[in-house]
């Protein structure tokens, strides 16, 4: 959903609407099998899920604006998306036995990688560098699943879904990762310069 709605935000046409959504929902799963060696022809495969990413997209088209702003402000279906695909990349893997590190980064750019081509096309900053932890939510579904920690069906679903509120509540109350700026420095840095050209000339 949230590739779409960038799409609209920076006023693209219907084919770009579908293209960064369909980019956010599968893109990070293409980069990840890139990584780990799975056959990048198996995302032809999931049908349902291209559907499923088709009538949400058409939906986010055809709303009105304030439901979309509404929708959006929990980003309660990016949060499903998050969780479903980081858990999935995290079992991909798994299941070839890469160490708990690939684990971590196979959910993390199944989860996030998407949207970093999206915000790369929307010629923005990626937004999971700067102002969201959706990234780090990710990371420990791929931790919980690399340690082992979870191997029946019914536990998946709950690390889904420790995964889908913790998405949920980080978003709805921006939390971030600390930061550290050097602006202030580079400004100081070109404030000295101009003095010292003024005082040469």
């Amino acid at each position: 959903m949230s590739g779409a709605v960038i799409a609209l935000k920076v006023n693209y046409d219907l084919l770009g609407v579908y293209v960064l959504g369909l980019i956010t929902a599968f893109g990070g799963g293409a980069v990840r099998n890139l990584f780990i060696g799975i056959p990048i022809t198996q995302l032809w495969q999931q049908n349902s899920l291209f559907i499923i990413a088709i009538i949400t997209i058409s939906l986010v088209f055809l709303l009105p604006s304030k439901a979309v702003v509404f929708l959006s402000r929990w980003s309660i279906f990016d949060a499903i998306g998050l969780s479903a695909f980081a858990v999935q990349g995290a079992m991909y893997a798994q299941a070839i036995d890469l160490p708990i590190f690939a684990v971590m980064f196979s959910a993390a750019i199944t989860g996030a990688g998407g949207g970093i081509i999206r915000d790369v096309l929307a010629q923005e900053k990626p937004m999971v560098f700067r102002q969201d932890v959706y990234a780090l939510w990710a990371m420990l579904a791929g931790f919980v699943i690399g340690m082992d920690w979870v191997t029946e069906s019914y536990q998946f679903y709950l690390l889904f879904l420790v995964i889908l509120i913790c998405r949920s509540i980080s978003h709805r109350y921006n939390w971030s990762l600390p930061r550290r700026s050097l602006q202030s420095i580079q400004t100081d840095t070109s404030n000295n310069y101009t003095e010292k050209s003024a005082n040469i000339g």
